[in-house]
């Protein structure tokens, strides 16, 4: 079997590789930002001091100097010291003639005559300037940053009589700065950057550490009490987290929640268990003790008779009992499908009064009934509201006093029909309210007066209309008893 993953690792990985990715992206940003920063100050002081040179060596050509003159040598000498960079200057065949600065071959161009290479004086001739990293073959000692301009003599406009460029080449100047110092300042900076990097990243993880820490503990306890409550501990509650404000303080609370209403509902599944093992045992022994004082001549034959119809009332009361329980269970199960039809609720109503016209004539019960003049036309199943009032109106009938009042009642308020149904008898202690929808609930006048009720009747009235996410209240004052539920008008 795998084992299941941290989520303390999971979490803390997650968290580390979005801080190395942010660092990264961030890091090679600010790296190409800066070296295009540095290149753009290179060739914008490079080309500036080529275009003073350039502009000097104008005029000293249109003088009748040449590139050699020591006036123009002692002029790019200076240059050279005030900017540190290296200048070659060369003829229009690419010799060099002059060469001032400190990053150049000397070697190479004391040796004899040095060539700039022609593809470099070849763009120039075409009418393109030059500027890129190089060595020109050799000619730098380390790879520059070079910027060219093209050298001529001046010449008077006959227009305007100004001095212009003649546009005849005489030779090619070529300015470079070594391209070292951005290298190492880059590389400084990534040092610098990747120390802070590291830092960020320990600090990152402690942070992560404990938070995530913080995080997991509650989940590692809430697993443990949940474990504890799956073997059977179903007394144990999570204490530690109750008045934290936060998804964990909820989530200890809807464990505590769980917990309690599968701790109900075991006691209530304990009860249901022992009600249902009372009911069957109390007719069972019943039966059987009558059948066998039958057999062995303990009833004498004058009373078997009466022996036979107690038997006979048992077993329709036990048959009742069974036919309850599985009519609950079916409820209770996705077989029942809460069909959905418009149905007049009133006559569904009287339907059930004079089903049980007989029990309440017996009863010689007062019927008084106020239901609106037109029809209530509402939602739901007709079949299962049938069975709703005739649970309820024949409860009414059985707790009635004789000569008592009977009472049928539809309102309409706010898209919902009230059907109330009560009745004039002994009155329900509040105690017993709380616990009238309950299995097999029966109070305990009702045993003793009327044994051959089972405590389902209510119960599956309940069940019934919390299919149709419908209510039903109770209430029960100076002997008036009388039972309220729910229906959706159209």
């Amino acid at each position: 079997m795998a084992q299941p993953k941290s989520m303390y690792l999971r979490q803390v990985t997650v968290m580390l590789g979005l801080i190395i990715l942010c660092m990264t992206l961030l890091g090679a940003g600010f790296f190409s930002l800066s070296y295009r920063y540095q290149l753009q100050e290179i060739q914008s002081t490079l080309d500036r001091n080529a275009g003073f040179i350039s502009d000097y060596a104008s005029v000293a050509l249109t003088e009748g100097s040449s590139l050699t003159d020591k006036d123009f040598v002692n002029y790019i000498q200076s240059v050279v010291l005030l900017t540190d960079t290296t200048v070659l200057v060369c003829n229009t065949e690419g010799l060099v003639v002059c060469a001032a600065g400190t990053n150049w071959n000397q070697e190479l161009l004391t040796s004899g005559e040095v060539s700039i290479p022609a593809w470099a004086t070849n763009q120039l001739l075409s009418g393109r300037s030059y500027s890129g990293m190089t060595t020109f073959d050799g000619i730098f000692n380390t790879r520059c940053y070079v910027t060219s301009e093209v050298l001529s003599p001046l010449v008077r406009d006959q227009n305007t009589g100004e001095l212009v460029s003649s546009n005849v080449p005489t030779g090619f100047l070529f300015v470079a700065n070594d391209a070292t110092s951005v290298m190492e300042f880059l590389q400084h900076t990534f040092q610098l950057f990747f120390i802070t990097a590291i830092a960020v990243l320990l600090i990152t993880l402690i942070i992560c550490s404990f938070t995530v820490q913080k995080m997991v503990d509650p989940l590692k306890s809430m697993c443990s009490f949940a474990h504890r409550f799956a073997r059977g501990e179903v007394d144990v509650r999570i204490t530690d987290y109750k008045n934290r404000n936060d998804e964990i303080g909820e989530l200890a609370a809807a464990f505590n929640a769980m917990a309690d209403s599968l701790a109900q509902a075991e006691q209530k599944r304990s009860e249901f268990v022992a009600n249902v093992s009372h009911e069957l045992k109390t007719p069972m022994t019943t039966i059987a003790g009558f059948a066998d004082g039958i057999l062995d001549g303990t009833i004498p034959p004058e009373k078997e008779r009466e022996s036979l119809q107690v038997i006979s009332s048992e077993t329709r009361r036990l048959s009742r009992l069974v036919r309850r329980m599985l009519e609950l269970s079916r409820l209770q199960s996705s077989e029942r499908v809460a069909a959905q039809e418009q149905f007049d609720a009133a006559e569904i109503l009287l339907r059930v009064l004079v089903s049980l016209e007989t029990k309440i004539t017996e009863k010689d019960l007062e019927v008084e009934t106020h239901l609106p003049h037109g029809p209530v036309m509402v939602w739901g199943d007709p079949d299962a509201v049938t069975q709703v009032c005739y649970n309820l109106l024949d409860n009414a009938v059985k707790f009635a006093s004789p000569k008592g009042l009977l009472t049928l009642k539809i309102t309409t308020k706010a898209g919902k029909a009230y059907i109330a149904i009560g009745n004039q008898g002994e009155t329900i202690p509040p105690e017993q309210l709380t616990h009238i929808f309950d299995r097999f609930h029966k109070a305990d006048s009702s045993r003793s007066t009327h044994k051959d009720g089972v405590g389902l009747g209510l119960y599956i009235v309940k069940t019934l209309l919390n299919t149709y996410k419908e209510d039903i209240f109770v209430t029960s004052e100076n002997g008036f008893t009388e039972f309220t539920f729910t229906l959706s008008e159209v």
